[in-house]
């Protein structure tokens, strides 16, 4: 659940249930086969549910569940913290990548 995908997904999720489409365009950079790795990943730790509906087309949803709600405020503080110290982070990756 450390990894960047299972946050990101988390913190996207806490806004409410989406449909594969939709989360997979909001996941920047995940490639279909990761955020489908991802979301059984995190379903099978009981942070997610996955709901299909008998329609044509099918359609699938993705939701927190009660436990993955308690994971918002962590998910939160720690983009957060992220945001407050991204200048700092890009001085060190710059400061690494010219050594």
């Amino acid at each position: 659940m450390g990894d960047k995908w299972s946050v990101l997904v988390i913190g996207i999720l806490s806004h409410g249930p989406l449909r594969f489409g939709t989360l997979h365009q909001r996941v920047p950079g995940v490639s279909q086969r990761m955020l489908t790795l991802t979301l059984r990943h995190l379903e099978r730790d009981g942070i997610v549910t996955r709901t299909a509906y008998a329609e044509v087309p099918p359609r699938v949803e993705y939701e927190l569940t009660a436990l993955g709600e308690s994971l918002r405020g962590t998910v939160h503080a720690l983009a957060q913290w992220v945001t407050d110290h991204n200048d700092e982070i890009e001085t060190a990756r710059h400061q690494y990548d010219t050594r």
